[in-house]
Order: C-alpha cells, then structure tokens, then sequence
C-alpha cells in the first residue's frame, strides 16, 4: 500500500425495523467517510458528529485489526485514518457498526480482497455480537441477517419511499438500552413478534405496503425501552396517523423511523416535533452498502 491511499464509504443503518429483533436491518443514504495512508503508528483524525479521541482503541482500528486476525495476521501494517462522520453517535442509527465495517473493510482492500463482503460481515457481525447493524452496512438496503451461523441475505428495496428520521438531542447508549430488557418474556409475545418479522420480507417481495405497519409492530423490546425515550408510544400513533406506512426505533434509540411516501414527509416531520424537541428530523433514502476504493499516490 506505499503508493495508495485507500478510500471507505459506509451507510449509516436503522436495525430491527420493530418486529425483527437483532435480524433485520436498513441502510440509509447517509455515509461515513474514511481514507487511510501508511503511518508508523495507528493514527484517527476524526471531524463530524461528536467527539472521538485519537487513541488506538476506536472502533475503526479495533474492526482493522480484528479482519487481519481473521486471516491470520496479529500483526498488521499501521494505518493513518481521517474520518468524518454525519451519522449521529448514540441515537440507534448505526454509527459503531459502520466504524467498525470500515477498519474491517480497509484490511480487506490491503489483504487483497481475501475476506470479501461476506467476511467483512462476518468479522463484524462477531465483534457487534449482533448482525443487524452491519449486514446493512455491508450490503446495503433491507437486510435479513443472522450471527450464528453468520449468514445475510438482502431483502427487496421499494420504489419511491423515503425515511423520516426524528432524532433526539440526548443518547440512549446500547448498554443501557439493553439493560432494560427483560430476562424471559410470554410465549405469547415471542409468536406475536416472530409472525411480524416473517411479514416484514414477505411484504416488501408481495410490494404490499400497507402490511408494514404490522410487521413493525413490536412486543419486544420497544415497550420495555419506552421509559428512556419521553413520549415514543404516543408519537408513534401520531406518525401514522400524518401517513408512515411504518414506524419504529432505530436499534437501541431514541431515533424514531418513519417509512412513507414522499407527499408525506412534511406531516410526519410536524408530528415528530415534540418528541425530537432540540433534536433534528432527517430525510433519507435507502443506502448502498459498503464502497471503497484505491487511489495511487504519484512517487516523488
């Protein structure tokens, strides 16, 4: 790599789409950006949303050094790494997962391509512990994944709908989102989550939107998370009463997703107001997956 500068583009992703729990996910039209350079040491320099100190311990290394381990090597070349990030830290819209794609993605451009998407997935996937966050960030679009065995297999993408993201200014970090989980919950409400998640692929095959509010109806998780996020239940109803064909928490929170069609978008984006407070609204599309590329360096 002495004469190129390796070029990264990750989407940001929106997991468990309500119903799917741990095993569906979404990209979205919205990108961490990475370059990386020969160094002497591991270096970050960060620019976009929040703040990441420049230690050897950030995510993007940590996901560059666990692909190496992957094929073998414990001792892998030092990277320089300049990254900038638009995609919210902590709000459940992917931002770990996508950092964490990138490192793993960038020891596969140097290795040759030896790991390809699908070990960039799976490398990922085992250091998340889940894989709805990364199979989007890998392949892009709607994705249905599972982490043991490793497997992601994308799902359709409609035509013509757009997200309305609702952000919160406060975070919901994921430990303790899944703090809040209970240990065992009703059989009932296991059957209820598993006939909606089934629904969410059949849908979006079948091009039958209107089944999507049901499919990301939730029993899960998302009643037992509202208490960290002021006013989600009742928001909830109020976006698909201004026209959402479905709405949900973006994996741990507090993002609330809205799917609709765009002569929609202003009042979903009105009715998410209260809830978003000094937070923003965002309109995205669906994202492609993970994207890189090798740019030569002119010798001197």
């Amino acid at each position: 790599m002495s004469d190129e500068t390796l070029y990264v583009q990750v989407p940001a992703t929106l997991a468990n789409l309500g119903s799917g729990f741990d095993a569906l996910g979404v990209a979205l039209d919205l990108y961490l950006e990475v370059s990386a350079s020969p160094a002497s040491t591991d270096q970050l320099h960060y620019t976009g949303q929040g703040q990441v100190p420049n230690t050897p311990d950030n995510l993007i290394h940590q996901g560059y050094r666990a692909a190496w381990q992957a094929l073998g090597e414990p001792n892998p070349p030092s990277l320089a790494v300049h990254a900038h990030n638009p995609i919210p830290l902590a709000r459940g819209m992917g931002s770990s997962s996508a950092a964490l794609v990138a490192g793993a993605a960038l020891a596969d451009a140097l290795s040759g391509r030896q790991l390809g998407l699908d070990g960039v997935f799976r490398v990922t996937a085992a250091l998340e512990g889940h894989p709805d966050n990364v199979a989007p960030a890998v392949y892009g679009g709607f994705v249905a994944a599972l982490a043991e065995p490793p497997l992601a297999l994308p799902l359709p993408a409609p035509k013509g709908l757009l997200f309305v993201l609702g952000v919160p200014a406060y975070e919901v970090p994921t430990p303790l989102a899944r703090a809040a989980l209970p240990k065992t919950i009703p059989h009932a409400d296991a059957v209820f989550n598993l006939a909606r998640s089934a629904l969410w692929p059949a849908a979006l095959y079948a091009g039958r939107w209107e089944a999507l509010r049901e499919a990301a109806r939730d029993r899960l998780h998302q009643p037992y998370r509202a208490h960290l996020m002021p006013g989600l239940e009742a928001t909830l109803e109020e976006v698909y009463a201004a026209g959402a064909l479905a709405a949900f928490v973006g994996g741990a929170g507090p993002t609330l997703a809205a799917l609709t069609e765009p002569r929609h978008i202003e009042a979903i984006r009105r009715a998410m107001q209260g809830y978003v407070g000094q937070g923003s609204t965002l309109v995205l599309g669906l994202g492609e997956g993970l994207r890189w590329k090798a740019v030569s360096v002119p010798s001197h």
